[in-house]
């Protein structure tokens, strides 16, 4: 049964959607980042798994949630609504089936569903990972599956915004095999805390690129 690891960070607004939408057999794990809106109580009436992790940051949410997954298929994904779970199975299909190790969602965006300083970080830093690497991706999108067993031998050290992109270094470097499915994005629901500002997009940003250099 693939383990979906939700980060959450006062998405009330948004859980009960998403975890009405998970698919059959994919069993929601949502990672509370320190929520006051009672995002953890809502997710676990809404019959979630739920677990605290006080570090604050990103990574710092997926890594707890990799680490609390009871089964080896992981897949991860936004908790504010602007991806569907329905998506899943298509981003999680090929792990699956074992024609591929880590499976990208690439955003296909709605109309207002990408603030236009987040679009343009995101294009550079995937230029910069097809320049570096010789991969194709067009994207370092949020919704991603992999196996527990191959991310937890990566070496993952990095707890903040720049988990997604040494995500795909480390497992470029052991050799796995990377591809990307296309999924819908659409408008959140509130305000995002990292693309959603100007601030949160820079320590992104600032994030990453210490990766790639």
């Amino acid at each position: 049964m693939p383990i979906v690891i939700l980060p959450v960070l006062d998405e009330i607004a948004a859980l009960p959607w998403v975890l009405s939408r998970m698919p059959i057999n994919y069993q929601p794990l949502v990672v509370d980042n320190g929520s006051t809106d009672g995002s953890a109580k809502c997710a676990a009436r809404l019959g979630a798994q739920v677990i605290v992790e006080p570090q604050r940051g990103f990574g710092a949410a997926c890594w707890a949630g990799l680490m609390a997954a009871p089964d080896d298929v992981v897949c991860f994904m936004d908790c504010d609504g602007s991806l569907d779970p329905q998506d899943l199975p298509a981003v999680a299909g090929p792990v699956i089936e074992q024609s591929a190790d880590l499976v990208l969602g690439r955003r296909v965006a709605e109309k207002r569903a990408w603030p236009l300083h987040a679009r343009l970080a995101n294009r550079a830093l995937s230029f910069e990972v097809r320049r570096r690497t010789g991969l194709s991706l067009r994207d370092l999108g949020p919704m991603r599956a992999s196996t527990r067993s191959r991310l937890t031998g990566l070496g993952l050290m990095d707890r903040r915004s720049g988990w997604p992109l040494e995500m795909v270094l480390a497992a470029h470097k052991e050799g796995l095999v990377i591809t990307e499915v296309m999924i819908p994005y659409r408008p959140r629901v509130g305000r995002s805390k990292v693309t959603g500002t100007l601030r949160g997009t820079a320590q992104a940003v600032s994030d990453m690129s210490t990766l790639l250099r």
